[in-house]
């Protein structure tokens, strides 16, 4: 991360140890706010949300423990590095009490000084990687392919542009990949220990997308009960993942816009800027050429995000790759399930290459992990696939017609995951890589009774 978007509090009564800290840090790049006091400090924490807080705890007007628990009662985000020359093992368990992350004694080295900034540093990124990051990266997210001519050319421009800084727009059908290919992106970037924060931009509404993008203020609206770092906070020194951006309001097209531009933004009810270093890869299955013409999406908006366009090709455009993925999927869920599921059968393996697969690679992922469900031996066959077997007419259709077979087919599903995991359907929308407001949804349009 860039040393100068660091901001760091330096707060002692002593000018020469104030000079002499600011210097050193001021050098190594950081962006660095001095204080003399401790209402002053109290003050400069508020307005400027400094990083780390170098804090002396005998000083006028307000002491440092003082300014502890004001940090404690307001709930203000930083990080505070007692400084004092009164090192008593009582004034040093006093301050941990009350919220310090570490205690040093004067003198000190002023190169210690770095070594508790990288400590600080590493625990707030680990910190933000653990809470948010999805606990599944892996085997969730692992990129498997076969030898489709199309998906090689598109792993090898993933690679190409990776380490680039520039905006990414991943195309195609719902179903295809492409968070994946967008964590291939992070993941093979100089970015790979910085933060993936992806977003679902069509499962928010207007205003909670937008304090979810932007964070807000405390008392910024009803129910801001407390600030909120919005995800282009969370993102910074990583990728931020704008999964269907083609459905984001022209109001928030606007403010994006400005983000990609400028790099800072404000939160809602703010009145400051937020600097943040920060890689954008969007996607959409829209077609956003047709919604500039419609006037539904901004063209400069577009452009910004159009610098590199990645096409995924659905499932039944890269067949050749479907036997390596069957295999791939049930190796995974009948792991997971603790079953010995071992193979396909020849017939269950021509029914999955003869299907359209309207839902692509998810939807396959889904049948295979239904057909392991269903299997009561080592190998899948058709008995194991009753959705794709169903009676057909001469043309290949089932009877009832396209959409009524995928609706049915949506219906079985859920009910099966949802039974499998005991009538939870936080537990079901994870196992089906579904937001809970998505898979509610699903359950009241298709009509599914799960008592």
């Amino acid at each position: 991360m860039d040393n100068s978007l660091i901001k760091i509090l330096v707060v002692d009564d002593d000018p020469d140890i104030l000079d002499l800290i600011t210097d050193r840090l001021s050098a190594k790049g950081f962006s660095v706010i001095k204080a003399s006091n401790g209402a002053d400090a109290l003050n400069a924490i508020r307005r400027e949300e400094p990083t780390i807080v170098f804090l002396d705890l005998q000083m006028p007007k307000m002491s440092g423990l003082e300014v502890l628990k004001t940090i404690k009662t307001e709930g203000l985000n930083a990080t505070v590095v007692v400084i004092s020359a009164f090192g008593t093992l009582e004034n040093a368990v006093e301050a941990m009490k009350e919220g310090a992350y570490d205690f040093i004694v004067k003198p000190f080295d002023p190169a210690h000084i770095e070594v508790v900034i990288n400590k600080v540093l590493e625990r707030e990124g680990l910190k933000r990687d653990r809470e948010y990051l999805s606990l599944e990266l892996g085997e969730r997210y692992r990129f498997v392919t076969g030898s489709d001519t199309k998906m090689t050319e598109i792993i090898e421009m993933t690679k190409r542009v990776a380490d680039s800084k520039a905006t990414v727009l991943l195309s195609g059908e719902s179903g295809t990949g492409k968070e994946v290919i967008a964590r291939a992106i992070h993941q093979w970037s100089s970015r790979a220990n910085g933060p993936f924060i992806p977003i679902n931009c069509v499962a928010l509404s207007e205003g909670l997308l937008e304090s979810e993008l932007f964070g807000h203020e405390k008392g910024a609206f009803t129910g801001a009960i407390a600030q909120k770092k919005g995800k282009l906070e969370l993102a910074d020194g990583g990728t931020l993942f704008l999964d269907e951006i083609g459905d984001i309001t022209p109001s928030l097209q606007a403010k994006l816009l400005r983000v990609l531009q400028d790099h800072e933004f404000e939160r809602v009810g703010g009145t400051k800027f937020i600097r943040v270093d920060i890689r954008v890869i969007a996607a959409t299955n829209r077609d956003l050429q047709k919604a500039i013409s419609e006037g539904k999406f901004r063209e400069d908006l577009f452009y910004r995000l159009n610098v590199v366009n990645l096409k995924m090709p659905p499932l039944r455009e890269r067949i050749d790759d479907l036997p390596v993925l069957a295999e791939y999927f049930m190796n995974r869920f009948s792991k997971e399930m603790k079953k010995e599921v071992r193979k396909l059968s020849e017939e269950a393996m021509n029914i999955l290459i003869r299907y359209h697969w309207p839902g692509n690679v998810r939807e396959l992922q889904n049948v295979l992990e239904r057909a392991v469900v269903l299997c009561n031996g080592a190998e899948i066959v058709a008995r194991d696939l009753p959705l794709l077997t169903c009676p057909s007419s001469s043309t290949g259709m089932p009877d009832a017609g396209f959409h009524v077979a995928v609706k049915e087919f949506k219906r079985n599903l859920i009910t099966d995951v949802f039974k499998k995991n005991n009538g939870s359907q936080a537990k079901t929308a994870e196992t089906l890589g579904l937001q809970r407001t998505y898979l509610a949804r699903l359950i009241k349009v298709l009509d599914i009774n799960l008592k």
